[in-house]
């Protein structure tokens, strides 16, 4: 090989690598999170958590992938370590997918329609159809499909460089000896990990073999323990991976870990143990792209029929690995869907963000629906209650909005990125209101410690503003928790409802002012307890708005406010309902 070919190896490798890295991507991408949700809505069957696990990893193209997801779903609670087991089992089988299409690379026939097989004759056809989408379609499904069918051009080129470099290596003494040194098993076992773990994908280092193997210099007694190696290599990812988690997701990284290794020790064990009675004839064969296909697949469906029905003493040893640690971190109790390892999958990272905020958005119902009845019915338990949700709604907010910055930096679609838009703005109006409850509960407690009460007429006042202020704040949580637009059109005539009740009940103040029939400290009271009502309703505005504006790019809020409120006639129907609804008591 002389420079230029090395230059060409180099380049192949990289496009190889680029390839298989954008079209797993992509192909996730697509998915929307469909295949990481059917694997956190698994049963307890080990049968089809293997099938699930096979079948999940053939679509994604990345056991590493699959076995990160089922880290991050044991570490955030969603899925059982024995579930895990099966899963990570299958996940090996569904691997040896991508040696197989790397394996079409090696058909050879005069056939015009047996050619068209080849990577290299329909590569570029799938490289131009999938450009299209790329550059000119404005929908995101077709744009991955376009992106996923470019990435596979680029890795099967990649492919076709590699082997192209490598093929002056054909006649050469010194690249076959290279492999007769990785004919002794240990050597040939720890080459092929040591591959595998620096590219962190078993399915990139078969894919390099096969490459290599194109030369046709290279017997299976040199790539057969290699192959086997490259399935060890892989499980460097997953523990990296379970650093800092909790201690059933390190059990899971071990119980891949320990998969792979004892799968290869047995089956190398029986291999060239019978080899040593029974020669294999094969081993003396010159290596092929379909003989590593097959050998890949053979060994991994067979370390899941060997060490399934021992999969107990597999978890088992897992634990013994990873003793229980009452120093461990990591995220518990409300925070637990928040994995940092569900990020690399976008889509389904999102749905965990959405189903935390609709927890926030439940926590902090608790604190205003408590921080209200402290006014009229105080208690020590409910005003704690209040303080230790308004510190969680903090909590929420910090931890949900560092999650969703960081999630909004990887490639969204259009979609996606308005719902993280939506969540940002929502979490911080939720965080608001619950500051709001507190402020409700502070004035509850100086006016139960004062001994203050309201007359009859200004608590009757109260209660009709009370009741427009908890139905306006059910509406727009119920609304935000079920995306619903519906439920949203409701909060704003109510709103401003709401702004008339406050500057009414504020004029009758001074007017009991003037007359004497209200105390100085009680209008204090009676100020705070508007102002915070009034600025809950506010918030709850900005969260309709926010559903509202979803799936409508360009959405301005103050313009949609202003036209809904001059031109919208059901806006108007609803305004008068509610007026009639939330009328302030006659004065006595």
């Amino acid at each position: 090989m002389d420079f230029f070919n090395v230059l060409s190896l180099l380049g192949g490798l990289a496009f190889f690598l680029f390839g298989m890295k954008y079209m797993g991507d992509g192909l996730a991408k697509l998915t929307g999170g469909r295949m990481e949700r059917t694997l956190e809505r698994l049963t307890s069957g080990r049968i089809r958590a293997v099938a699930l696990g096979a079948g999940v990893t053939a679509v994604i193209q990345s056991s590493s992938a699959t076995t990160v997801m089922v880290v991050g779903f044991v570490n955030s609670g969603i899925m059982k370590l024995r579930q895990a087991v099966g899963v990570i089992f299958g996940a090996n089988i569904g691997t040896t997918l991508t040696a197989w299409i790397f394996s079409l690379s090696g058909i050879d026939s005069g056939s015009f329609w047996v050619k068209m097989l080849k990577p290299s004759s329909f590569a570029p056809i799938v490289a131009v159809i999938g450009i299209i989408p790329v550059l000119f379609s404005k929908k995101d499904g077709k744009k991955d499909v376009g992106a996923i069918m470019v990435s596979f051009a680029v890795l099967m080129e990649g492919m076709e460089m590699m082997s192209g470099a490598v093929a002056p290596l054909k006649n050469s003494p010194e690249f076959a000896r290279l492999f007769t040194l990785f004919s002794n098993p240990v050597a040939g076992m720890l080459a092929g990990a040591f591959l595998a773990a620096l590219l962190q994908s078993s399915s990139a280092s078969v894919g390099i073999l096969q490459a290599l193997c194109s030369t046709g210099a290279v017997a299976y007694s040199g790539v057969f323990p290699l192959i086997l190696g490259q399935n060890i290599g892989t499980c460097v990812t997953a523990l990296i991976s379970s650093v800092g988690a909790s201690k059933n997701a390190r059990r899971a990284a071990f119980v891949h870990l320990y998969f792979n290794l004892i799968g290869t020790v047995v089956f190398m064990g029986l291999f060239y143990g019978v080899n040593a009675f029974v020669p294999f004839a094969f081993l003396d064969e010159t290596a092929g792209e379909l003989g590593i296909a097959v050998i890949h697949t053979v060994f991994n469906v067979f370390a899941t029929a060997f060490l399934l029905p021992f999969a107990g003493l597999l978890e088992r040893l897992a634990c013994l690995t990873v003793r229980e640690d009452k120093n461990s971190v990591s995220r518990t109790g409300e925070f637990k869907l928040l994995d940092s390892r569900f990020i690399e999958k976008p889509a389904f990272a999102l749905e965990q963000c959405i189903r935390t905020a609709e927890n926030m958005a439940r926590e902090i119902c608790v604190a205003v629906y408590e921080g209200i009845s402290l006014l009229t019915d105080y208690d020590k338990d409910k005003a704690a209650l209040v303080v230790e949700k308004e510190e969680l709604a903090d909590r929420f907010e910090d931890e949900l909005g560092s999650y969703l910055v960081k999630l909004n930096a990887k490639g969204l679609s259009s979609q996606d990125s308005r719902t993280v838009s939506k969540l940002l703005h929502c979490i911080g109006d939720l965080e608001r209101i619950s500051d709001h409850s507190l402020n409700l509960k502070e004035t509850a407690d100086e006016m139960h410690g004062k001994g203050l009460k309201f007359s009859k007429q200004a608590a009757a006042e109260l209660a009709v503003f009370t009741n427009a202020v908890k139905d306006i704040f059910a509406i727009a949580v119920q609304a935000f928790v079920n995306d619903d637009k519906q439920e949203a059109a409701l909060v704003e005539p109510l709103e401003e409802v709401i702004d008339r009740l406050n500057d009414e009940l504020k004029l009758r103040h001074i007017d009991r002012l003037k007359n004497g029939e209200c105390t100085i400290e009680l209008g204090f009271a009676l100020s705070d307890i508007t102002t915070n009502y009034e600025r809950i309703a506010d918030h709850c505005s900005n969260i309709a708005v926010c559903v509202l504006q979803m799936g409508e790019a360009g959405f301005e809020a103050h313009d949609y406010l202003d036209r809904m409120k001059s031109d919208d006639e059901n806006f108007k129907r609803r305004y008068n309902e509610y007026k009639k609804k939330y009328v302030l008591p006659e004065c006595d």
